[in-house]
């Protein structure tokens, strides 16, 4: 298919300085958990977008020096000649493609606390460091100096290394913004008081970038459209810093002040394009092209704002992950074909953790080197017939990769709907866009003419013998366990009153008790204090009591936690944290405190467990009895049924079953060389 004419102002071409950027599609900076530790992997991982059609893509923040050092986390470097060399890497192969390749030059301040450098940390002023009890080195005169020499080395390694944008970065709460906040700021020479003053340094930054790199290399700055919050820096602050520096650099990239809680936001608490007003407000202030995110997946919307003058280049990190072939799918007409970003943020959550970037959608992210997985390709296979039990995510993705390599697949499902745990999750509040992960698989499995779908099929171990396929992959998911066991207990509540307790699985498929309701949540992440908004919505008294220090704790990972207790209080919920439940009689809850082991009691009808949850892999022990290694028939578990775990874990499981069969598949490599 071609080119819908709808959509051409996409794929103009974008001056930006002394370079041009093919079309509109602008891969901002982002972190991957790879940075300078899995330099193949990292090159390779940018590449894969640069091929899908991302005219420009950018590395994550990358620290110009050793007194920038996030440790734990792993983070770009152009600190020597071997960062040149690794990150050249990326630049030759995003070029290769046609790509310009652009880097975020970052400095800290006082985030971070250089845990593998051991370099005194710098700041506008001696701060503590979020994480770690250490202060930072409050910076006189000569530390502004070294810092811009550093920034200025920096830039011309970036220019070594042949990256055609370079960034100033002075947002996100690093160091530059430490200089711009009226709070933080306290000094009282030039780079001080006065708004002019505090941007001092970021001209100056601006202005040397620009000499070092030359006519070579772009100059972008990232800056926050709406301020840093009312006591760093206003939006008529922000507005009039970019009034004093509209034409210096030859790009802008806006972001607004609130990174977790609206630029990173998930699906659960923020729609697409949510900055496109703050953005077109600013842009107005600047002749310079300007690009700016919004979790871009509708081409529609990308034009719309495009041709109202809001962008123009269509910034996305999240949608280029799920989708390093969003671009060429447009231009190609193949619309229907894009993985839409569902705004889960396990991406991030995973970088957060120092582990490569990983994707619910795209479960080829960070397997480009490692494993040789292409987004879009995979080998064919033997011809053979293939028996999924199971459409849920892991049964789907495998049916979808099976199909696409020739193998004749029978995918049947007891449910009369295909889905699985993400048709019955993304009916709760806040995760609908969740049902892309079924309707993008349903969609292309509707396409393949070898691969049939059988709702309402209950298979006995009996029946999946009698249906004579040549690979049986089982694939029926997990259940929620109602007696407790979970991180805390590992033996069933002894006092339960099982008649009045429910799991997320009842809630799930209708139940909805009314009066007072007790959820313990011993999971930690989302489903939680997402039912326990549920029942509160439809008039239940809901107490939420968790073994976690707040609702939904593993959530600070992918930055939802502070929005997530916060929506439970604005509610009215009664939360209840770093207790467990230890028994239930009907008409009370016995809470116990999980370090003194003291006891409360409190009034409820109804027990919600959301603990842990039981693999149902009954089918795939009476396929194989007791002897899994001496079956007579080649059949395999897959996702949750082997493993439950993230929805992402599941797709993945899924895929590799399915892109591995009948191929005798080398160890995955192991990134560790320097270039």
């Amino acid at each position: 298919m071609s080119l819908s004419s709808r959509y051409q102002v996409l794929f103009e071409p974008v001056k930006i300085g002394p370079v041009t950027a093919p079309n509109r599609f602008y891969q901002v900076p982002h972190c991957t958990g790879m940075g300078h530790a899995l330099p193949h992997t990292l090159a390779a991982m940018r590449a894969m977008k640069a091929e899908g059609g991302w005219g420009v893509v950018c590395t994550e923040y990358c620290s110009l020096h050793p007194s920038s050092d996030d440790q734990p986390h792993p983070f770009a470097s152009l600190w020597d000649e071997g960062d040149v060399r690794n990150l050249a890497a990326m630049t030759s192969q995003v070029h290769e493609h046609g790509s310009l390749a652009g880097v975020e030059l970052w400095h800290g301040g006082s985030y971070v606390a250089n845990l593998a450098s051991r370099v005194p940390t710098i700041g506008v002023r001696s701060m503590p460091s979020p994480g770690e009890p250490v202060q930072s080195q409050r910076m006189d005169r000569r530390d502004i100096r070294e810092f811009r020499r550093w920034h200025v080395a920096a830039a011309r390694r970036a220019r070594q290394a042949e990256f055609d944008i370079v960034y100033v970065y002075p947002t996100h709460g690093y160091l530059l913004s430490e200089f711009l906040s009226r709070s933080l700021n306290d000094r009282t020479d030039e780079y001080g008081g006065s708004l002019e003053n505090r941007v001092r340094l970021i001209r100056e930054v601006l202005e040397e970038t620009r000499e070092a790199v030359g006519d070579e290399c772009a100059v972008a700055i990232r800056f926050s459209a709406d301020g840093h919050g009312e006591d760093h820096l206003s939006a008529e602050e922000a507005h009039d810093a970019v009034g004093l520096l509209a034409e210096l650099p030859d790009l802008w990239d806006f972001v607004v002040g609130d990174y977790y809680g609206e630029e990173m936001a998930t699906s659960r608490f923020v729609a697409e394009g949510s900055l496109e007003e703050r953005v077109a407000n600013i842009r107005r202030l600047t002749r310079k092209p300007v690009v700016s995110v919004g979790r871009f997946t509708s081409p529609d919307t990308m034009v719309r704002q495009v041709r109202a003058g809001v962008l123009d280049l269509v910034g996305a990190a999240r949608p280029s992950i799920a989708d390093p072939f969003l671009p060429r799918k447009i231009r190609e007409g193949r619309l229907d074909e894009i993985r839409e970003c569902i705004g889960c943020n396990i991406c991030y959550a995973h970088n957060y953790r120092g582990a490569a970037v990983r994707c619910t959608q795209n479960p080829t992210m960070g397997e480009e080197w490692r494993n040789g997985w292409h987004p879009e390709r995979v080998a064919p296979g033997d011809g053979g017939s293939v028996l999924v039990v199971g459409a849920g995510p892991a049964g789907l993705e495998a049916a979808h990769i099976l199909g696409k390599r020739g193998y004749t697949v029978a995918l049947a499902d007891a449910a009369q709907e295909a889905g699985g745990r993400v048709t019955l999750e993304s009916a709760l509040p806040g995760l609908s866009e969740w049902r892309r992960v079924r309707d993008y698989r349903l969609t292309q499995i509707r396409t393949l003419p070898s691969v049939s779908l059988y709702l309402g099929s209950r298979l006995s171990a009996a029946e999946v013998r009698e249906f004579g396929a040549d690979h049986v992959f089982i694939a029926t998911g997990a259940s929620w366990r109602r007696d407790g066991v979970g991180r805390w207990h590992v033996r069933p509540i002894g006092e339960l009153a099982h008649e009045a307790v429910l799991t997320p699985d009842d809630i799930m498929r209708g139940a909805r008790p009314g009066g007072r309701v007790t959820l313990f949540d011993d999971d930690h992440f989302y489903l939680g204090p997402v039912i326990a908004l549920l029942l509160a919505s439809i008039g239940a008294q809901v107490t939420y009591v968790t073994t976690a220090g707040s609702a939904g704790e593993w959530s600070h990972y992918t930055g939802e936690q502070d929005a997530t207790q916060r929506q439970l209080l604005e509610r009215g919920i009664d939360i209840h944290t770093l207790r467990t439940v230890q028994g239930f009689d009907g008409r009370e809850v016995e809470t116990a405190c999980i370090y003194s082991g003291k006891t409360w009691r409190h009034a409820a009808a109804t027990l919600v467990l959301v603990t842990s949850r039981e693999p149902q892999d009954q089918l795939y022990r009476e396929l194989v009895g007791e002897d899994a290694s001496a079956q007579d028939l080649d059949v395999q578990r897959i996702g949750d049924c082997r493993q439950p775990a993230l929805i992402a874990h599941a797709v993945y499981a899924g895929h590799r079953a399915a892109r591995e069969l009948s191929i005798d598949f080398p160890t995955p490599r192991r990134d560790r060389v320097v270039l």
